[in-house]
C-alpha cells in the first residue's frame, strides 16, 4: 500500500497554506521526497501512487491532454492530487511535474532477466552492456514510463525526473543496474526531461550509496537525509 505524502490540504478551521510548489507522481522512491518536503514546510502535492515495478511497462493510457492509470488505485491518486492542484486535466497543470516512474533500476536488472545473455562463466560478451542490443532491451523494459514522461513533455509540462538511490539489492547485477541507469538517464535527457542526479554527492568510491543516505530498514531505498538533498536540488531549480 502506498502512502501519499502532501502538505496543501488544510483542515478547514487552519490557516490558508501556500500554493502546491509541485507535483509529485512516482513509486515508493517519491516517499523520502515527500517526507522531506513535508519537514522543511514546503507546499507540494502528490506522492507514490504505486511500486516500481508498476510503472515500467503500459501502465497508462492517453486521454487527449490527460492520462488515465490503469491501476484503480493509481488513478483514484492521481485524480486526488490534480484535484488538489486545481488542475482538471494534466495540461491543465500550472506547477512542475517531478517523477520516479521507469527509474526503478533494481527492477529491471534482476539477475534472472539477464541469464540469457550471460555466458557459462556468468560473464557478458564484452560490449553487451554498452551496446545497442542492450539499450533497446532496456527501452522496452520502461517503455510505459518513457511513454509517459513522452506525452507530459508534449503537453508544454516542465518535468523532472529523480535519479533513483544506488542501492543494488541482492536480486539484481549491479552491472546491469549501472548500465540500464545510463541508458534510461540518456532516454530521459532525448524527451526533454530534466534529471535530478546527485549521485556524485551521495555515492562512495564503488558507486554505491553511502549509508548516511540509505534507509536501515531496507535494501533499496533513500532515508530522509537524500530526501531533504533531492529537495534542495528542486529549490535550487526554482521550484
Amino acid at each position: 500500500m502506498t502512502t501519499p505524502y502532501s502538505t496543501t490540504t488544510a483542515a478547514a478551521s487552519a490557516p490558508a497554506t501556500p500554493p502546491a510548489r509541485f507535483l509529485l507522481l512516482g513509486d515508493s522512491h517519491a516517499a523520502c521526497v515527500g517526507r522531506a518536503a513535508e519537514a522543511a514546510g514546503l507546499p507540494f502535492q502528490g506522492g507514490p501512487v504505486g511500486s516500481g515495478r508498476d510503472f515500467l511497462g503500459a501502465f497508462f493510457d492517453p486521454d487527449g491532454p490527460d492520462v488515465v492509470f490503469r491501476d484503480a488505485e493509481a488513478q483514484r491518486l492521481y485524480r486526488r492530487f490534480l484535484d488538489a492542484v486545481g488542475a482538471p486535466s494534466l495540461d491543465r497543470l500550472t506547477v512542475p511535474l517531478v517523477c520516479t516512474f521507469g527509474l526503478s533500476a533494481h527492477t529491471i536488472a534482476t539477475r534472472e532477466n539477464w541469464a540469457v545473455h550471460r555466458d557459462a562463466r556468468g560473464a557478458y560478451d564484452p560490449g553487451f552492456l554498452g551496446g545497442d542490443l542492450f539499450a533497446a532491451l532496456v527501452r522496452a523494459m520502461a517503455g510505459g514510463a518513457l511513454a509517459f514522461y513522452e506525452h507530459a513533455v508534449g503537453l508544454g509540462l516542465r518535468v523532472l525526473a529523480l535519479m533513483p538511490p544506488q542501492r543494488v539489492p541482492a536480486m539484481s547485477d549491479p552491472a546491469v543496474f549501472f548500465a540500464a541507469q545510463r541508458v534510461l538517464r540518456a532516454e530521459l535527457a532525448a524527451r526533454g526531461v530534466e534529471i535530478v542526479d546527485l549521485r556524485a554527492r551521495v555515492t562512495d568510491r564503488s558507486g554505491l550509496q553511502r549509508p548516511a543516505f540509505s534507509a536501515a530498514d531496507d535494501p533499496i531505498h533513500g532515508n530522509l537525509a537524500f530526501g531533504r538533498l533531492l529537495v534542495a536540488d528542486l529549490l535550487d531549480r526554482g521550484l
